[in-house]
């Protein structure tokens, strides 16, 4: 099992003029860890439930990234997850590409429908009229990607975006091109999508009863873990089989909440956890911890939980 960090606040002690500093120290420590995976949320504003307030620092995703690829040599980067209403798609592959190329192809593209409505309007981001919409608008930034990752330069018609001249060059380090991460879990659109075009997908696990601060779904969602992911993961079986596609080519993976300190979990528990999911087929789990910018937490996952869960 690989383990990954994703970092979703910058709302550190300090001052905002250090969190370059402490984002490079984050970086830095997690890939000389062994961390497999480096993220970060792709929002404005920050996300309520759990995180903090709506107007806490939020700093754009893949600024953030390349910054992050300056300084780190090995681990891989993304975004979890990519909205696909933020940016026109071509100009999201042109990004994409652009991460892969100068990190030496570390680049994932981790990609969502995107949901959060109060910072997309807030900052004159059309949202889409109707779920026909939103889900079409989903997938034709998941074609466009794989249109211009072939380097097909024919025309990309479809019905919200057109695109004349899809020009990609140069193309991704990355081959066949950067793996394509698909965030969700929806059973008839989201999963579908996994199979027929997704090298990856991302469900939540939920918070663990001994963590503070998190919205009761999430303690909920933890609660019936066993059960809820091993139904999502056959429901993905079935859509591969309907696509003839073979279900051991998806990369499984997980986000979830960790804070490893006196009062959250022991690197014993994190392990056994990691060893329960592990069992049920997980292949990545990518923790998020409110004490990251301690570094501690970090180093502890490098030191004591990755050697053990990458035998599982």
């Amino acid at each position: 099992m690989k383990i990954g960090l994703q970092i979703p606040r910058f709302h550190w002690p300090g001052n905002s003029e250090d969190i370059g500093v402490k984002l490079a120290e984050i970086g830095k420590t997690a890939d000389q860890s062994g961390f497999y995976s480096l993220w970060v949320m792709d929002h404005f504003f920050q996300v309520e439930q759990g995180y903090g307030a709506y107007d806490e620092p939020m700093l754009e995703a893949y600024a953030t990234l390349s910054y992050m690829a300056a300084v780190t040599e090995r681990i891989k980067l993304g975004a979890m997850a990519t909205s696909s209403l933020y940016r026109h798609p071509g100009v999201l592959v042109k990004t994409v590409t652009t991460l892969d190329v100068v990190s030496g192809g570390r680049a994932i593209l981790g990609i969502g429908a995107g949901w959060y409505r109060r910072e997309s309007e807030g900052l004159g981001i059309k949202f889409p009229a109707s779920l026909d919409e939103y889900v079409g608008r989903f997938k034709e930034n998941i074609l466009i990607a794989r249109h211009m990752w072939s380097d097909d330069r024919s025309p990309f018609i479809g019905k919200y975006y057109r695109l004349n001249e899809p020009v990609c060059r140069p193309q991704p380090v990355s081959k066949p091109h950067p793996p394509i991460l698909i965030a969700g879990g929806g059973e008839k659109k989201t999963l579908r999508f996994v199979a027929r075009y997704g090298d990856a997908c991302n469900f939540h696990l939920g918070a663990h009863p001994k963590l503070k601060g998190y919205p009761e779904s999430a303690y909920d969602s933890y609660q019936t873990r066993i059960e809820r992911l091993t139904h999502k993961m056959n429901v993905l079986r079935r859509h591969c089989k309907r696509e003839n596609r073979d279900y051991g080519e998806i990369e499984v993976t997980l986000l979830a909440p960790l804070e490893i300190s006196d009062d959250g979990l022991t690197p014993d528990e994190v392990i056994e956890m990691c060893e329960e999911l592990a069992g049920i087929g997980v292949d990545q789990i990518i923790f998020n911890m409110p004490n990251d910018h301690e570094i501690v937490p970090i180093e502890v996952i490098g030191d004591e939980i990755i050697p053990i869960v990458a035998r599982l």
